[in-house]
């Protein structure tokens, strides 16, 4: 029986992602639905889901996205997912509410060969809950990012954070997820990543400012002392 320590489908590994296992669903973050999103600012959400396409691209991890009825009122995908997930393979549906009751999107992510899926959408008590309690119950690993997802409610976000853990699924914020997948400051594209943390607090980006502002007056005072 699985524990809060066990997640189901774990089988002894530690809950944590591996980025050579892991694909990335992007579900139905689109701009008619995003009108709905009370339980945080919207801007918030849009922000987190459009860095957590960058990491997927930095991280070189698959990303699948899909909308609900993207010609009705729910809108269409908001567009910096694909801008910074080129990458990026979409799947129509045809009506389905659950993108994973959808064959062709299942076989997208079966086609990736991955067991790890890191899953967030809107609505999250629907378009995030729904594939990825049924993700685990085929046996993948998932985690669900909740501030990458939206809801018309506190309590409903609440209640479905209760729901999807109880099948196994892991709660992770939009922050943890680009820790896991980056690893290490001490990689080429270490600037790349501290500009992605900027887009998900913005304050980090006072940091980095201040951070090159130090060096600047290092470097210029260097200069000084050199040219007496």
């Amino acid at each position: 029986m699985p524990t809060a320590a066990q997640p189901a489908n774990f089988h002894g590994r530690a809950p944590v992602i591996d980025p050579a296992d892991t694909a990335m669903l992007l579900i139905d973050h689109q701009s008619g639905l995003f009108q709905t999103i009370q339980d945080m600012p919207f801007t918030q959400v849009r922000a987190h889901a459009a860095a957590l396409a960058k990491m997927a691209t930095l991280a070189k991890i698959p990303v699948i996205t899909t909308a609900s009825v993207p010609q009705g009122p729910n809108g269409p995908l908001i567009p910096e997912i694909h801008a910074n997930a080129p990458h990026a393979k979409y799947v129509a549906r045809k009506g389905e509410i659950n993108a994973w009751d959808n064959p062709d999107f299942v076989a997208a992510v079966e086609a990736t060969g991955k067991k790890t899926l890191i899953i967030a959408g809107t609505i999250t008590s629907v378009c995030m809950a729904f594939p990825s309690i049924a993700a685990a119950h085929a046996g993948y690993r998932v985690f669900a990012v909740i501030d990458a997802s939206g809801t018309y409610s506190k309590m409903a976000q609440e209640i479905t954070l209760a729901r999807v853990m109880q099948a196994g699924v892991v709660p992770i914020d939009t922050a943890a997820v680009a820790s896991e997948l980056q690893k290490t400051w001490n990689r080429e594209d270490a600037l790349q990543w501290a500009q992605m943390y900027g887009s998900i607090f913005p304050n980090y980006s006072l940091l980095i400012e201040s951070y090159m502002k130090a060096q600047e007056v290092a470097k210029n005072n260097e200069q000084l002392d050199s040219a007496r």
